[in-house]
């Protein structure tokens, strides 16, 4: 899975011309969200073939900013703190997030600046909590 970020101009339309593009081109979003930002919003959703979602976008004359690797993190649900202790662990490693939402599995997604280091928080994470 990979997140790619879109923007959208900020009127109606845009996000069903994206979405349905990718529809139409069995490309499956499988979390993300639109964050509106002036004249534009950026899009970052979570794709399988990032690719091939990028092509179809650009297409229509949709921008993508770019592809990104993600985090796929499982939290406790019942454990309250669960973003703040992680997202503290990712500090502790110098490791800056850059885009945070959640997949359609209630998993957390981030986009950061240092994916191997933030790959190796999150393994520790997962033998802690999840062991």
């Amino acid at each position: 899975m990979k997140d790619i970020e879109i923007v959208l101009e900020n009127k109606p339309g845009q996000l069903a011309l994206m979405s349905e593009t990718l529809g139409k081109n069995k490309i499956s979003l499988e979390g993300g969200g639109v964050f509106q930002n002036g004249n534009t919003s950026i899009a970052h959703f979570l794709v399988e073939e990032a690719d091939r979602a990028k092509t179809e976008l650009e297409k229509v004359g949709l921008k993508v900013i770019k592809i990104s690797d993600v985090i796929i993190q499982k939290l406790r649900q019942d454990v309250p703190g669960q973003l703040g202790m992680f997202c503290q662990e990712l500090t502790n490693a110098h490791v800056n997030i850059l885009t945070q939402y959640s997949d359609h599995s209630n998993q957390l997604i981030i986009v950061v600046d240092d994916y191997e280091k933030a790959k190796e928080v999150s393994e520790k994470w997962m033998k802690t909590w999840w062991s």
